[in-house]
């Protein structure tokens, strides 16, 4: 559903501690859940206690606070305090190979459900990058010498991706909720003497998990949990998990994101609501050397890059003809825009001059399949 403020007001970019979204006019362009608990930021930018959506709408139409929106978390500012109260927010985190899923969650209310997509395609690339280089070495023509071997060790690009996703998620739901605790599934397994592709796949796992629970530790105490022990809570809730791990239902991943959160704050055995956000991670084309096969002609054209026109590839504008999308490649001086939702083209002749600025993003929202 679509949250959009009553009336336009003059469009302007606000930044504030841990805060960085867009206001005024533009926030009709952008779509959100209808969410049943709206996030409050005080004047000073301190996260507050979540209301509800009728007080929400009673402070904006007083003056009292203005709407804001981050990349599609729907959010109120205060305008005449600073300060507020605070209870316990838990964060349960249940991550997955394909999808996974987050809660917030307090002693009281259920404040929001995210499933997002994971992210799997940073080893192709890499391997794709690694074939690319040893045939520019093999080649009889002059170059450069090979630069020394730098240090060997730290976390695999693939490994570093999948985690470092949770931690951005993390980050971008703190800047909105007064988190206190974070609470996740523990990936758990053990080392087997005598196989050693076993280990050698387990490892890069063990090694991302661990920079993954130091780099949440910074924003609030993790809480690890066994998997059998999501099972055991879940049980005794009195909730089953979907057998469908690509489904969008509730109860394929966020049923246990919840059981985790209100397990760690002491809050019900059912949630307030099962309405969920879905992100999808954006999947951009690092600049490249050339193409992978020549254009007619022999020539390798150059490839990739993160800016197009100017913009940052991923972010969120309007269009007159398009509506909202996200920007994608740049050709003869125009820029591609991409449908929110389902991640198509739309189209490759669009002028930058055209398009709103919203805000930058590397995920889109999309609606739920079916």
């Amino acid at each position: 559903m679509v949250r959009a403020p009553p009336s336009p007001v003059p469009a302007r970019s606000v930044s504030g501690e841990g805060i960085s979204c867009v206001v005024g006019s533009d926030v009709k362009h952008l779509e959100t859940i209808m969410q049943p608990f709206v996030p409050v930021i005080s004047a000073t930018g301190k996260r507050l206690m979540p209301t509800t959506n009728r007080t929400a709408d009673r402070l904006i139409a007083n003056g009292r606070a203005v709407r804001r929106f981050d990349r599609g978390l729907f959010f109120i500012q205060l305008t005449d305090r600073a300060d507020g109260y605070t209870q316990p927010v838990v964060v349960g985190i249940d991550p997955g190979s394909q999808k996974e899923a987050y809660t917030v969650q307090s002693e009281r209310h259920t404040f929001l459900h995210v499933q997002a997509d994971a992210i799997t395609w940073v080893k192709e690339h890499v391997e794709t990058r690694r074939q690319m280089r040893r045939v520019r070495r093999y080649r009889k023509t002059p170059c450069r010498a090979n630069r020394k071997n730098r240090a060997r060790g730290g976390i695999p690009p693939s490994t570093r991706a999948r985690w470092g996703w949770k931690v951005r998620i993390v980050r971008w739901l703190a800047r909105s909720y007064p988190i206190t605790q974070i609470v996740i599934e523990d990936v758990a397994a053990v080392t087997k003497p005598g196989t050693q592709r076993w280990n050698e796949s387990f490892s890069p796992l063990a090694v991302g998990k661990a920079w993954c629970y130091a780099e949440l530790e910074q924003i609030a105490p993790v809480l690890r949990v066994p998997g059998h022990q999501t099972k055991a809570l879940r049980d005794q809730a009195g909730l089953k998990k979907s057998r469908n791990k690509l489904s969008d239902s509730w109860d394929a991943h966020c049923v246990d994101s919840f059981i985790l959160a209100s397990y760690a704050v002491g809050g019900p055995s059912q949630p307030g609501h099962t309405q969920v956000l879905y992100l999808v991670p954006l999947r951009f084309h690092r600049r490249q050397l050339h193409r992978l096969q020549p254009e007619p002609g022999g020539k390798r054209k150059p490839y990739g890059g993160t800016i197009s026109m100017g913009l940052k590839r991923g972010s969120w504008v309007y269009h007159p003809k398009w509506g909202r999308a996200y920007v994608g490649g740049t050709l003869n001086g125009r820029i591609s825009l991409h449908d929110m939702h389902t991640g198509k083209r739309l189209t490759q002749n669009a002028k930058v001059s055209d398009c709103q600025f919203l805000c930058t993003a590397s995920w889109r929202i999309r609606a739920k399949a079916g």
